[in-house]
């Protein structure tokens, strides 16, 4: 593997895992809600999850590429790390 691509691989999925547990923590926090806010942030949760998927999917795709095919697909990986970020900072600021 390139210099290059395990350096973003490596990056991103320490993000990966700073989200999972931040997903935990505001799953706990969503168990402490009323009940019809508890519904909503699960909801919001719930779309966390399938973000984090898709882009540890992704990221595990650039981690497989071969050769410099993995510049092709990192543009991906990134616009889905990037909206996985948006989303996470939208969560913490709802779900308090």
């Amino acid at each position: 593997m390139s210099e290059k691509r395990d350096a973003f691989v490596q990056k991103a999925k320490a993000k990966v895992d700073e989200w999972n547990a931040e997903i935990d923590r505001l799953n706990a926090k969503a168990e402490q809600a009323e009940a019809d806010l508890k519904i909503e942030y699960h909801d919001e949760i719930q779309r966390l999850r399938q973000l984090r998927d898709d882009t540890a999917d992704k990221l595990q795709k650039v981690q497989d590429a071969r050769g410099d095919i993995w510049e092709d697909l990192k543009e991906g990986a990134q616009k889905s790390y990037d909206a996985m970020n948006e989303a996470m900072d939208s969560a913490r600021k709802r779900i308090k």
